[in-house]
């Protein structure tokens, strides 16, 4: 059977079929478009009437607005930030990123200090290693806690802190550094500062004091909002101040303040506890020698009649010299003496000036990054622990480097206290690590983000290839 290209159908028959018949096979149709004709089984090839050049051209699609491209990269990267596992990666990555970036630093800063001690020159980084070592151990130890345990722990946590912070205070057991009496020795090198640990028992305290309140419709009324909260807090005030330790005291300040915010305190009683807070803190700093200096050095460029702005001064000058990328790993010129305790509370000044305006910002981020992602997990959980207890280390954490960090640029006066999982400092890198994993735990306990880690598995994953492909139609490949 011969099959020919049909033309335009005649006027009236548009769509109509028009068939040649033959004696020795069934009938062909063609359809009676234009320049189209169907092959037949056994015949040859249709051929497409020739058309000029150029008249077969489609129309070329529009061209995409300016800012498209950035519209969309914003969009998936909007999507990408809202994913369930957001939060847990923030969390994960950026607290590693801090700690192995901090090893790097403290072996970097610590050196001269060592050798100045007549100590090995890695001698404060291997005591930072091992540290670091037993805080991923709790980490690890933390983000796979369920928050039952976590409740239960909260009590236990707080007789001990209590407890150990009593022990300083008394005669031959506690040990003062740089006028602050709130260490004890455990034997050789090692000694503990029991007020770090205070932090995270008041957190984890007061997280599951507030959420049993909470379930009772108790937190309407403002003497189960305060009490026993403040003044346990205050006990725990107390304690730190009787070493002398201002910085703790601060930041157990700052995290009184975040729980209390959490809870929903009426702004009246919110601004009489700060009230109160600001009076004793006056007080304690008026009466000190040492405290109206450190205050009196905020923003200074002078060293002072007797240098007691020194220690700022010379902070600002690691951070004017590293311009922008810094003057490399081991460079620094301020470490050499100028700039006392260059590994614990100035290590920020440090990094500025071996790694330039580029690596203070990066820990920025991260910390920035870190922040962001507690908040997240605060306010996407329904579970009122969840909230106060992740709250709570996010204020902790970020009130912490805000003050280490506003301290080295010179705009709030040094309080003595270390830049959370970067400082030297095994009693300060323990309990954060720890307070890390709990915010772990927590981005793993929202339901949609448990869902997509059940996904990430392996075994999951090919169960649910071989579910999805015997779905599949027979025909389709």
């Amino acid at each position: 059977m011969d099959i020919q290209p049909v033309g335009a159908p005649p006027s009236g028959s548009r769509g109509r079929l028009r068939t040649k018949l033959s004696p020795d096979g069934p009938a062909r149709a063609a359809v009676g478009l234009p320049g189209l004709a169907l092959r037949g089984r056994a015949g040859g090839a249709v051929r497409r009437p020739a058309v000029a050049r150029g008249t077969d051209r489609r129309p070329s699609p529009p061209r995409p607005p300016r800012g498209h491209g950035l519209r969309r990269l914003y969009e998936q990267a909007r999507r990408a930030w809202d994913r369930p596992l957001t939060a847990y990666y923030l969390i994960l990555g950026s607290s590693l990123l801090i700690t192995v970036l901090g090893l790097v630093m403290v072996y970097s800063a610590s050196m001269i200090k060592a050798l100045e001690l007549s100590l090995p020159a890695s001698y404060f980084f291997r005591k930072q290693f091992l540290a670091a070592a037993i805080g991923t151990v709790l980490l690890l130890v933390a983000s796979r806690m369920p928050v039952t345990l976590h409740r239960a722990l909260s009590y236990p946590l707080l007789m001990g802190a209590v407890f150990l912070m009593v022990l300083v205070q008394v005669p031959g057991i506690g040990h003062a550094v740089n006028g602050n009496q709130n260490w004890i020795y455990l034997g050789g090198p090692f000694q503990l500062q029991p007020s770090e640990f205070g932090k995270l028992a008041l957190i984890l305290w007061g997280a599951d004091l507030l959420a049993r309140k909470q379930d009772r419709r108790l937190l309407t009324q403002w003497k189960h909002m305060l009490v026993p909260l403040v003044p346990v807090a205050f006990m725990l005030l107390g304690l730190i101040m009787l070493g002398g330790d201002m910085g703790t005291a601060i930041i157990l300040t700052a995290i009184l303040f975040g729980l209390l915010w959490l809870a929903g305190a009426p702004t009246r009683l919110f601004a009489g506890v700060l009230a109160i807070a600001g009076f004793v803190g006056f007080v304690l700093i008026k009466t000190n020698e040492n405290r109206m200096s450190r205050l009196s050095c905020i923003g200074a460029i002078d060293l002072g009649p007797q240098g007691e702005c020194w220690q700022a001064v010379h902070g600002i000058y690691a951070l004017a010299s590293g311009g922008w990328f810094g003057s490399g790993l081991g460079a620094s010129v301020e470490k050499w003496g100028q700039l006392p305790e260059p590994h614990t509370d100035f290590i920020f000044a440090i990094a500025g000036e071996e790694l330039g305006l580029a690596g203070t910002l990066s820990v920025l981020a991260l910390f920035a990054a870190l922040g962001y992602a507690g908040i997240r997990v605060a306010g996407c959980t329904e579970d009122p622990f969840v909230r106060y207890a992740a709250g709570g280390v996010t204020t902790w954490i970020t009130a912490q480097a805000v003050v280490n960090i506003g301290a080295v640029l010179g705009l709030l006066p040094i309080a003595g206290v270390p830049l959370p999982l970067f400082s030297y400092g095994g009693s300060a890198l323990l309990p954060t690590m720890f307070a890390v994993g709990l915010l772990i735990a927590f981005a793993r306990e929202d339901p949609a983000a448990r869902a997509a880690l059940a996904m990430r598995r392996p075994g999951v994953r090919w169960k649910t290839i071989r579910r999805r492909a015997k779905k599949r139609p027979s025909g389709e490949r």
